[in-house]
């Protein structure tokens, strides 16, 4: 079948490996020293890898390919699958008038559930007038005020492109289109495979077909802000 898949420029390539770290479905791999698509069945043709190459050596085409085939990457990554449970009810949390305890000084943030991005309903009533925040998953554990910086005043949705496997830059185009979204901050980490959720707002904003105020925060792995 003809479809879109990477390719990856050779010449242009300097075999740091960042793309086959952030290829979450395990298709590229670092052959002779550089990187490879060591099979077509194993690509999805989102591009998670593209913003990790420093080069500019991965890039799309479309040619004849093997489909994507979902299956052998689960079972081969054999990953834990979310459940359909109870706790993915949504709930929101009034906590404008809470107070902290004298015994408990800090006080979460949080005002919805559920907060992982491919469990939340595209249609959630928070999302009405809300200032979005799309938070790769590693960020609030990087520092200690991410409560108080980023979710405050903010509904929250967390995922994480490395682990997940789901396409976000769909489920965020729904959101965006379907709700009336005042603005959408992205909070990141530094690491290579985190450019894939920074990367699907970039495209769910393109197909929205609305102009959102967005910006990106990037988190190193000390917990500094980068500039």
């Amino acid at each position: 079948m003809i479809r879109k898949i990477i390719q990856i420029d050779e010449e242009k390539c300097n075999g740091c490996g960042a793309c086959a770290q952030a290829c979450h479905e395990g298709a590229i791999g670092m052959v002779n020293g550089k990187a490879r698509l060591l099979r077509d069945d194993y690509c999805d043709g989102l591009g998670d890898c593209l913003p990790a190459c420093p080069t500019g050596a991965i890039s799309f085409t479309k040619r004849e390919a093997a489909q994507y085939d979902e299956a052998a990457v689960r079972a081969k990554q054999s990953d834990a699958h979310p459940c359909a449970c109870p706790g993915t009810q949504p709930k929101r949390f009034s906590r404008e008038e809470a107070a902290p305890a004298a015994a408990s000084p800090v006080i979460s943030r949080l005002s919805q559930w559920p907060v992982q991005l491919m469990l939340a309903p595209v249609n959630a009533a928070c999302f009405h007038g809300a200032d979005l925040l799309i938070a790769a998953d590693c960020t609030a554990y990087a520092r200690s005020d991410f409560h108080e910086r980023f979710i405050k005043n903010r509904v929250t949705l967390i995922g994480c492109p490395k682990l997940d496997h789901a396409d976000y830059a769909d489920k965020l185009t729904a959101i965006l289109r379907e709700n009336d979204i005042r603005s959408v901050t992205v909070a990141r980490m530094e690491v290579p495979c985190c450019g894939g959720i920074e990367n699907a707002v970039k495209t769910a904003l393109k197909n929205s077909g609305k102009l959102i105020p967005w910006q990106v925060t990037v988190i190193a792995t000390d917990g500094n802000i980068l500039p």
